[in-house]
């Protein structure tokens, strides 16, 4: 699904002569296809699932986001405002990111569930938040409340 409507967006871009947002959606499909590859084997040749991408999309924000900020920081700001052009147009592709409510609650339903009680536990507990919310919240941020939640 993300595949055809990141083709079909492709397509528009260029009708419309949007170099900007063209040149993003090039990128995610370049990064797409370079898992895609990574991922080939006798019993996939499929590709990756829509959930692998929502984690590809996930990583190409969270390194936009740290361009941005090394780019503000050195006085940059045409090229952080790029960075953040492009994270813009990532995000169109991604779902609807949980409230902070929803956060803590996905996190305290993830403790119960794995039985967690320290902070050892951290991992499975965010393997559970990564399974299901892929593309939903910052995971960064979700690490430090589990570990607020745990200590």
């Amino acid at each position: 699904m993300i595949r055809s409507r990141l083709s079909q967006e492709t397509k528009d871009a260029m009708r419309a002569k949007d170099a900007a947002r063209l040149s993003t959606l090039r990128l995610i499909n370049a990064a797409i296809k370079d898992r895609d590859i990574a991922a080939r084997s006798e019993d996939n040749n499929t590709g990756v699932s829509d959930d692998e991408i929502l984690t590809i999309l996930g990583k190409m924000i969270k390194q936009r986001n740290d361009s941005a900020q090394a780019y503000d920081e050195a006085g940059r700001i045409e090229l952080a405002d790029r960075e953040r052009e492009e994270i813009e147009v990532i995000k169109t592709f991604l779902p609807k990111q949980l409230s902070e409510t929803d956060v803590r609650k996905a996190i305290a339903d993830a403790i119960t569930e794995t039985g967690a009680s320290s902070i050892r536990d951290m991992g499975r507990i965010m393997g559970v938040l990564k399974e299901r919310y892929a593309g939903q919240m910052d995971f960064g941020k979700a690490g430090a409340e589990v570990k607020a939640s745990l200590g």
